[in-house]
């Protein structure tokens, strides 16, 4: 069963437990990360706490993804990108001791997320329902450059998957996940300037905050493109972390409307990942092949913060079935797939 979430409140009470857990579609908890309560030694608490944004933009010629983020010790700011005809993928990053000059909001709505150093600069800015990315890296790739001045059109009757969920003793992930927000705005890389159209490019948040396991393990997949009606549609499945009893967030994503599933399966070769990887769920209203045409490996090895993602982008082929029944063809929409195991 899956809980559906209608009322606002505190995230957590003032013991640090969950105060509610389940879907919505829409954020309705305020995020009051100060009263997270795990460690008996206060202070270190904020070691823990992990919080970032992450932006993706699907273009006719690219995908182009921008995060910030901060794990407690450490922040992580990265930039890349994929062109769909050649696949080149070209990425950069770079680690922040203790997350130091990171700006990031308190809940999704939040107006202002900000890092800059002497090299580069990433400013995600919400207001009067536009999320505005600005990202400068002028030494992106080797003296290549990137640049991004991209603005997504949020309207406030456009739902997002939203999951409240406890991991182990206390610890716990709010998340919100908004795909297919209409893009505008410029692209520009290694000296190729994209114009962005809302009728042709659409982006996406993942905005999470949350106290894990040190050990961690999760599937993602997500994609945001256009039906041949030119109805948007979206997915985001996933999985593989926490307790998912009352809420998963698996669901597609409909010209703005979430059609919530239940428990999706997904099955694919570790040993192989760019083998085709196979969606299903448990009530028959979702089956999909995945055809993957490259593959992105992020490792770090930084001591404590051990991560490696395997993130696989391709085409999803297959049948949605909408709440009110009807039937939806996906014929080669494009989207990604990853697993990510972490110790952070």
């Amino acid at each position: 069963m899956q809980m559906e979430l209608i009322e606002q409140g505190l995230l957590l009470d003032g013991d640090g437990n969950l105060n509610q857990a389940g879907w919505s579609r829409q954020p309705l908890l305020d995020c009051n990360l100060e009263s997270a309560n795990f460690y008996s030694l206060k202070f270190l608490q904020r070691f823990r706490v992990k919080r970032w944004d992450y932006y993706a933009v699907f273009t006719p010629q690219r995908f182009f993804s921008a995060t910030i983020a901060d794990l407690g010790y450490a922040g992580n700011i990265f930039v890349y990108t994929i062109d769909f005809e050649t696949h080149e993928l070209h990425e950069e990053g770079i680690v922040v001791p203790l997350g130091r000059n990171i700006i990031l909001p308190r809940n999704s709505d939040g107006r202002r997320s900000y890092f800059s150093n002497k090299d580069l600069s990433l400013e995600f800015i919400f207001e009067n329902g536009v999320r505005r990315l600005l990202v400068s890296w002028p030494e992106f790739h080797a003296g290549r450059g990137i640049e991004a001045d991209i603005s997504l059109q949020q309207l406030m009757e456009h739902q997002s998957m939203n999951i409240v969920i406890p991991i182990g003793n206390k610890r716990f992930y709010y998340n919100t996940k908004i795909n297919c927000l209409p893009a505008a705005g410029s692209l520009g890389y290694g000296g190729e300037q994209e114009s962005l159209s809302p009728d042709s490019s659409l982006g996406s948040l993942d905005w999470g905050r949350g106290v894990w396991e040190y050990a961690s393990f999760w599937q993602w997949a997500s994609a945001s493109g256009f039906l041949p009606d030119g109805r948007t549609v979206g997915l985001n499945l996933g999985g593989g972390f926490g307790d998912t009893s009352r809420a998963t967030e698996n669901a597609f994503i409909l010209d703005g409307v979430i059609h919530k599933l239940d428990q999706v399966s997904i099955a694919y070769d570790p040993g192989n990942y760019l083998k085709p990887w196979k969606f299903s769920d448990n009530q028959d209203r979702l089956s999909l092949e995945f055809k993957p045409f490259k593959e992105r490996v992020a490792v770090t090895r930084l001591g404590i913060i051990d991560s490696e993602v395997h993130q696989l982008f391709g085409r999803y082929h297959g049948l949605l079935v909408c709440d009110s029944g009807e039937r939806i063809n996906l014929e080669g929409l494009i989207g990604f797939a990853e697993d990510h195991q972490a110790r952070w």
